[in-house]
């Protein structure tokens, strides 16, 4: 691969990493300050992601999502639909969108956990030093010595853990299963599952300025998932994850300037914390992988 490939991988990963961090502006803008149901949000907010899908729907058809594992496909579903909206309320109970992202970014640890529990996955000690690394930093993050555990910190956490088993059962379906046939699953299933959850809060119809939000996000989240499939497509995946934790300097940087949010304090080190767990075990695997003559992703 050439150093033309590589640039624009890394290119395309930060870019990525910008648009979803304005598009978490967004949702925080719409559900915390503007007062919009958070399941609501999440509703519309994938419902627009997926009439941007409708190509790709129409182009594969139903047909390709024929399989042997459908309670599989259904129980990752769930766990994705439960991470969306954990996610989403995070942001409505007005946690600054750096925080929200800085404890979601334990997801990878919570996966290299649940492949040792789960599927037999042998976990050395690099993984171990980057778990535990990760983990010391959401506790700073966290900080339940100072107020206790409120459902609102909970809520990044239980994304976290949502989204890494997703992680897990995909890697499962991977086995057996076309990358198509799991995709399609997702973006078929997951605005009906959002809209269960939106008529129990409630169901909320945008207006005004929310409805004119709600499309701007929609738009800057096609963008990156636009750019996030061409940095994969640019450069292998081992190559651009690293730059994928630049998407919290991306938030941190968007809730300063936007929301007037910022980082204090010890919260800083809860961050070093975070992205130093999170570095080191992509390091690790990629050494893994190298030495095995294989790749090795963040996520195993």
């Amino acid at each position: 691969m050439n150093q033309s490939n590589l640039y624009k991988g890394a290119g395309f990963m930060v870019l990525a990493g910008i648009c979803f961090a304005l598009a978490n502006a967004v949702t925080w803008t719409v559900t915390y300050k503007l007062g919009f149901k958070a399941q609501s949000d999440a509703f519309w907010q994938y419902a627009i992601a997926a009439a941007f899908s409708a190509p790709f729907i129409l182009r594969h058809g139903l047909g390709v999502m024929r399989t042997k594992q459908p309670v599989l496909h259904l129980v990752r579903v769930a766990f994705s639909v439960v991470g969306v909206q954990a996610f989403t309320m995070a942001f409505a109970s007005g946690m600054a969108t750096w925080h929200v992202i800085a404890l979601v970014m334990t997801s990878p640890f919570f996966v290299m956990l649940g492949a040792a529990a789960f599927l037999g996955e042998r976990v050395g000690p690099n993984r171990w030093i980057a778990a535990m690394l990760g983990f010391a930093g959401a506790l700073i993050l966290l900080r339940p010595w100072e107020n206790g555990f409120t459902l609102s910190l909970l809520y990044p956490i239980a994304a976290a853990v949502c989204w890494g088993a997703a992680s897990l059962i995909t890697k499962r379906l991977t086995r057996d299963e076309s990358q198509t046939s799991i995709t399609m699953w997702l973006l078929v299933l997951l605005t009906p599952a959002n809209l269960i959850f939106s008529l129990g809060a409630g169901f909320e119809v945008p207006t005004g300025q929310i409805l004119w939000l709600l499309l701007l996000g929609g738009v800057i989240m096609f963008f990156a998932q636009h750019f996030l499939t061409l940095s994969y497509a640019a450069a292998d995946a081992a190559f651009v994850q690293p730059f994928d934790d630049l998407k919290l300097f991306s938030n941190i940087l968007v809730s300063w300037l936007v929301l007037s949010y910022a980082p204090e304090g010890a919260y800083w080190a809860g961050i070093a914390l975070v992205v130093a767990g999170s570095s080191y075990l992509i390091w690790s695997e990629r050494r893994s992988g190298a030495a095995t003559g294989g790749t090795a992703t963040s996520g195993a």
